[in-house]
């Protein structure tokens, strides 16, 4: 019996951890050089070393979970980084799930289960969509932030965590909080610091970074070969205002590429919602070609756009690009900008 229980441990252990390591194995960069993004940035590496927990807010689709894979990646703790999805689970299966179970403490609970609480000490514990958590949790939440304690359900022996919490929603907590479905006390201990993410349509100066960091994602998963985007395709896409923000620009991306015939994308493959062409006006004349532009030339318009917002300061235009003032000159020698 006893070495059943352990077998049933040890998986449960290994499930849980292959999980995290694809996880882990997924971090991506954040990607911009907008001041929004870089004041982000600064802020990951001021607190990735500490154990204070995060709050982070932000639309869907702005990157909250790769801002918590970042601050957990360059945070120097020994354990994993495991996420759960407040909203996708039953409050007894959410509890469940957090804080582990025993054996017998309700119907189907065969075995001993370790809460995610056990299984990520020493590491990080992501509660994405934490606007959605029940009040009853809440209250267990905050003593775990409080004192590091908790119980399993259906036991008695009192348990401490080393976890440290990064929880994330695009909720209006101060809200909810007036409305009675989130408790003050929890938001502010939550809220020791404050990451908020802004939506895509407040930082379009990214566009041209994302786009080229997407399409060699894709490229890699997708077995796709894209090189180019259609000059009228990057107008239409600097011109949407993007509701689900960088997912929804993955998508849109990712499809365009597994449709697209050679290594270009042109305008007919980005599928926007409620789209139409002026009465009478084809998208392309019949015979005409859409003029290609590469990435190289996405990179160039942008560095020109910059230099033209400082008035071509230099260090300015270094510092909102993140490049060093050697490899500025090379590329506006590059691009032939003077």
């Amino acid at each position: 019996m006893d070495n059943a229980l352990q077998r049933h441990r040890l998986s449960r252990q290994v499930a849980v951890i292959t999980e995290a390591e694809g996880l882990a194995a997924d971090i991506t960069q954040i990607v911009g050089q907008s001041p929004a993004i870089l004041e982000i940035c600064k802020t990951i590496g001021a607190v990735a070393a500490r154990n204070a927990p995060v709050l982070i807010t932000g639309e869907s689709g702005t990157g909250k979970e790769v801002v918590a894979k970042a601050i957990h990646h360059h945070s120097g703790r020994t354990g994993i980084f495991l996420p759960v999805n407040c909203s996708a689970l039953a409050e007894g299966v959410l509890e469940s799930e957090l804080f582990g179970h025993e054996k017998g403490s309700f119907t189907g609970a065969t075995a001993r289960k370790e809460g995610r609480f056990e299984l990520a000490s020493d590491g990080t514990l992501f509660l994405d969509e934490l606007g959605e958590m029940p009040l009853s949790l809440q209250a267990k939440l905050l003593r775990v932030l409080q004192e590091g304690t908790y119980e399993r359900v259906g036991g008695t022996e009192t348990l401490r965590t080393e976890a440290r919490i990064i929880a994330a929603t695009n909720r209006d907590l101060k809200a909810m909080i007036e409305e009675g479905r989130f408790r003050e006390d929890l938001y502010y201990r939550l809220d020791v610091v404050h990451i908020h993410l802004p939506p895509l349509r407040e930082r379009k100066e990214d566009l041209p970074l994302l786009i080229e960091h997407l399409l060699k994602k894709i490229n890699a998963r997708q077995h796709t070969r894209i090189r180019h985007l259609a000059e009228s395709t990057w107008r239409k896409l600097r011109e949407y205002d993007w509701p689900g923000n960088i997912r929804e620009l993955e998508n849109v991306l990712t499809r365009a590429a597994i449709l697209a015939r050679g290594d270009t994308i042109g305008p007919e493959l980005i599928a926007l919602p409620q789209e139409s062409a002026p009465p009478g006006q084809a998208a392309h004349p019949e015979g005409a070609q859409p003029r290609l532009v590469s990435l190289e030339q996405i990179e160039r318009e942008h560095i020109a756009a910059i230099l033209e917002h400082v008035k071509w300061h230099r260090g300015k235009a270094c510092e909102i690009l993140g490049i060093s003032r050697p490899a500025l000159d090379r590329k506006i020698k590059k691009y032939q900008l003077l």
